[in-house]
């Protein structure tokens, strides 16, 4: 028999079918917990399920169809997770097994290990399986590509997935998760960069979340191929899941975050204003963009080189012609208040006159193909040699090569592109390169989806260990779950459109609630050059993004905050400036971010997740706990609708208070600003006007107090902005309780941490008060203080910084009520 006779009709007759078909669990076989809190339920076909619970809400599902597991390890749980086994019972009964917590009731059934999980409490289903776990053999890897099926809830919605650029609301959309370079993406490009395999699920009977933990490619189905289906696979791995429940969205979130980790405070700096082109060079143009900004007055913290700062794209070099004296330029830079940050990229230039190169070649750091040759690409530099991430040795020697960019030259963030990983050639590595992955050797099927995040787990680990005590400062492009522990994250190489900017908003909610709230977007877009208008409503509405960085490709031409007349660039400055005052809101968000793991920016529908009318609002979100942001996202708005949430409100600017609620609105848009309303009975401190922060050592607070016929509580996050001393206490985060009837408003204070403020005393303004109020009463812990009014008419006083009681007291003389205008003014 000829040998191609053999490999090809012989192979091609006698092979079976099955292999390519689906294949299910059968019977529940036996039932055992071989740890607390853990059931192991093994059908008569050998497929196994784990359940493992871990809180009263969350719970994990691992499934395997050969009745074992391989070792269990994640990049993307927390290692400091460590959360207390809550009660639960699991029964025994006729058609299967049953688990229950306080919050979750969980039904396995006897045949096919179908799930159905409810509310403990209501007995409500919150997502129950259809087709449930099942799987085929991969015939060219090896392995099985793994699948679940679950049922639409009726009026089920679904939000979060990480980057995705379409509208908010997933239903009846279908996409992938595998990171990659996507040059001017559009509204319905996939995937992206970012690999974030969480959602939510919101209906009538809940809300929970699944968080699918597999870095192979994976896919995800709501109701797109089949309707009220949903369904996940992944093309390798195991079918691993965990599952959230809470009686409200962010609990999902906080859920979320508590599991796959939370970021540190970052440097108060970092929330500043920041500039970014490709590329400023020499070193007198990358001053002169400093000068600028002092110049003009234009607030600014960071200012970026791209890689035309190396030698030859080299990662860790200077070229010495464009920058001859590069810690000089930065120590002076730093004392005019600017940080400088630096782009680094995975791939290192196969070049043995470069230290760096050779050094890795004689450590044996960089990926390998299958057949033990190293892997290599073209990037910048040309062909380049790539480390291995996932090696710990690896990271070790990658966060040493930065000692001389951040101890020795004063580099404060390191900013890493191109990691998902890209390459000219193929888009990515070759399926076949290998992998460490902390001693569970692989492919790079199953690393793709890590490797950025590994890199910048290295480059955090850099700056903190030769930033002499600083906070670390350190950005992504590429992203697996769990990400937000190393590094903030921007979207990628947008275009300068209207579009674009809508997708900049949609993508850093969506972000936000995927567990990366320190995200934003290129202002103005990275392609093509924006219009005046178009760069002054994306500034506008960046001023409430948590990353905020102008950032353009120099071939489209010029794009700092003066390059698009004076007109405008009045205008991008007042937006700018109005970003350091608000510094403290931002902060405080920050901190319970980081805390709480509560999102930043928080879509419409999952704060009003009990309208069903807010389920595809996509383009209002707040900010914190108290702002309502609404963009311009197109050109010559002069006027808009918007919709309001239930609630009471005050418009930020000017307390125009609208009577109409949970229905959209008109409003009339100035070029100076965009809308913006605050919760009545919100506490929103606010700082004097800086050029950087640290301008002022010890800013005096202007704390802006909003009335409420009713109560309403808020947060105030303070410390030193910068070190690690925040860890041990020294900080000072401060809850207030607002209380208002029609003549008065009683303010209370407590705070916990034992930060002491520098600044001896800070102003109290008194805003939205009713029509007609007078012979206004003001007493500070006890005792009477004088008030004045300030020039738009509201009553401020100069109040103790330790304060921790208020009462205003005034009377309402009888006002005629006006109607209310068509149009308002926002």
């Amino acid at each position: 028999m000829a040998s191609d006779e053999f490999s090809g009709n012989y192979m091609e007759k006698h092979r079976t079918s099955e292999g390519w078909a689906d294949l299910f669990p059968g019977t529940i076989r036996t039932i055992s917990r071989p740890s607390d809190g853990v059931v192991d339920i093994l059908t008569d076909n050998q497929v196994l399920l784990r359940i493992q619970v871990i809180e009263a809400g969350m719970v994990r599902f691992r499934f395997s169809p050969e009745g074992r597991f391989e070792s269990d390890f994640s990049y993307a749980v927390d290692p400091d997770f460590k959360p207390e086994l809550p009660p639960h019972e699991v029964v025994e009964f006729g058609d299967g097994v049953a688990i229950r917590t306080a919050a979750l009731s969980i039904r396995v059934s006897r045949n096919g290990l179908k799930t159905t999980i409810s509310d403990a409490r209501t007995g409500k289903p919150l997502c129950q399986d259809d087709k449930g776990f099942h799987w085929q053999d991969n015939k060219t890897f090896g392995g099985e590509v793994v699948k679940m099926m679950k049922t639409y809830q009726p009026g089920e919605h679904f939000y979060g997935l990480g980057d995705k650029s379409c509208d908010l609301n997933l239903r009846g959309r279908r996409f992938d998760l595998w990171g990659s370079d996507t040059y001017a993406f559009g509204p319905d490009s996939d995937p992206l960069y970012k690999n974030i395999p969480f959602y939510i699920g919101m209906h009538r009977g809940g809300t929970y979340g699944i968080f699918f933990d597999n870095t192979f490619r994976s896919r995800f189905d709501f109701g797109a191929e089949q309707p009220n289906r949903t369904a996940f696979s992944a093309e390798g791995g195991e079918m691993n899941y965990y599952f959230f429940h809470g009686d409200a969205p962010f609990d999902v979130v906080r859920a979320y975050t508590r599991l796959t980790g939370r970021p540190g405070m970052p440097p108060l700096w970092a929330l500043g204003y920041h500039q970014c082109k490709w590329s400023y060079y020499p070193d007198a143009v990358f001053r002169a963009i400093g000068k600028g900004f002092r110049d003009r007055k234009i607030p600014c913290d960071a200012l970026y080189l791209d890689i035309d700062y190396m030698d030859g794209y080299r990662c860790f070099t200077w070229d010495a012609e464009r920058f001859p004296d590069p810690k000089g330029m930065v120590a002076d830079l730093e004392k005019d208040g600017f940080k400088t940050v630096v782009i680094i990229d995975p791939g290192l230039k196969i070049d043995p006159n470069y230290p760096v190169w050779q050094d890795g070649i004689d450590k044996d750091m960089y990926c390998r193909r299958q057949d033990g040759n190293l892997a290599k690409g073209s990037v910048w530099p040309g062909l380049c040699h790539f480390p291995d991430f996932t090696r710990p040795d690896v990271r070790e020697w990658w966060a040493e090569q930065f000692k001389g960019l951040v101890e020795d030259i004063g580099v404060r963030g390191v900013w890493n592109d191109m990691n998902e990983p890209a390459v000219f050639e193929d888009g990515t590595f070759s399926h076949d390169v290998r992998h460490d992955y902390d001693g569970h050797p692989c492919s790079h099927r199953k690393a793709h989806n890590v490797y950025g995040m590994q890199m910048v787990r290295a480059t955090q680990e850099g700056l903190r260990r030769f930033g002499g005590g600083k906070r670390t400062f350190s950005i992504t492009r590429s992203a697996y779950a769990g990400t937000q522990r190393h590094a903030c994250a921007w979207t990628g190489d947008n275009v300068a459109s209207w579009e674009h900017l809508h997708i900049a908003s949609l993508q850093c909610q969506r972000l936000a609630i995927s567990g990366m709230s320190f995200i934003g977007s290129d202002v103005g877009g990275f392609i093509e050059t924006p219009t005046p208008e178009l760069y002054l409503r994306w500034v506008q509405m960046a001023v409430f993004h948590p990353f905020f960085r102008t950032h353009s490709s120099g071939d489209h031409g010029d794009q700092e905050p003066w390059s698009f007349g004076e007109d405008t660039t009045s205008l991008v400055k007042q937006a700018i400036e109005l970003r350091y005052r608000l510094l403290p809101v931002i902060y405080s968000a920050f901190w319970q971010y980081v805390s709480d793991g509560t999102p930043m920016l928080r879509p419409m529908p999952l704060v009003a997740h009990r309208d069903p009318d807010a389920y595809w609002r996509s383009t209002e979100f707040f900010f914190g706990d108290h702002l309502l942001v609404i963009p311009m996202t197109r050109e010559g708005e002069e006027g808009r609708f918007l919709y309001l949430p239930e609630g009471d409100w005050f418009c930020y600017h000017d307390d125009l208070k609208p009577k109409s609620v949970r229905k959209d609105i008109w409003v009339d848009c100035p070029i100076d600003r965009i809308p913006v309303f605050v919760h009545a009975g919100a506490v929103l401190p606010h700082w004097p006007l800086q050029q950087y922060v640290g301008e002022i050592p010890h800013p005096e607070p202007e704390l802006r107090v909003w009335w409420k016929n009713g109560a309403e509580t808020s947060r105030w996050y303070e410390d030193d902005g910068d070190g690690q001393a925040w860890k041990d206490g020294v900080y000072r985060d401060s809850t207030f309780k607002v209380e208002g009837s029609s003549g008065t408003l009683q303010l209370t204070r407590e705070w916990t941490g034992s930060w002491k403020p520098g600044y001896g005393k800070m102003s109290l303004v008194l805003r939205g008060l009713p029509k007609g109020w007078e012979a206004l009463v003001l007493q500070v812990d006890g005792s009477s203080v004088a008030t004045t009014l300030n020039a738009d008419g509201h009553p401020v006083a100069q109040v103790p910084p330790n304060f921790k009681s208020l009462l205003a007291v005034w009377k309402v003389r009888e006002v005629q009520e006006t109607p209310e205008p068509a149009a308002a003014t926002i």
